[in-house]
């Protein structure tokens, strides 16, 4: 498997994991464990998974009103829960993840939409995530 390939796969797992406590409140920490428990992923994508997991989960409310400013005639809780998700999850990579250049988090998280939700979804996961990656440099990051 490709290194993209392989993050996508990480990508994929974050987001169940993430839709898994939106679903069941069952703490993180069990969430991800069980990820990693009933997948056969090498030890680079484990640990990307867990950074993209932790940093999804510590920024959740940060990322949700960088979603909120960028709604248009939108109501956020009218917007998809796995778009939501999605969304939360590509704009902490973006911001967080040093390592992964935002456009491909873009690219990723119209890709992973179009798996996960419906068939409009990924014009505006690409919609809102270009308007977060044309202001990354003005974002204020939350305070730890």
């Amino acid at each position: 498997m490709t290194l993209i390939k392989n993050r996508r796969l990480a990508r994929e797992l974050v987001l169940q994991g993430i839709y898994a406590f939106e679903m069941t409140g069952d703490p993180y920490e069990k969430i991800l464990a069980d990820l990693k428990r009933y997948q056969t992923i090498s030890t680079d994508v484990k640990e990307f998974m867990h950074r993209l997991f932790n940093t999804t989960v510590e920024h959740a409310d940060w990322t949700k009103q960088e979603i909120i400013t960028r709604l248009e005639n939108w109501d956020y809780d009218r917007v998809a829960l796995i778009d939501r998700l999605i969304l939360q999850m590509m704009i902490a990579e973006m911001v967080f993840l040093e390592d992964v250049p935002p456009k491909v988090s873009i690219t990723e998280g119209v890709e992973i939409s179009k798996k996960y939700s419906t068939e409009e979804s990924g014009a505006f996961i690409n919609g809102i995530l270009d308007s977060v990656y044309h202001s990354l440099d003005e974002l204020s990051e939350p305070e730890q």
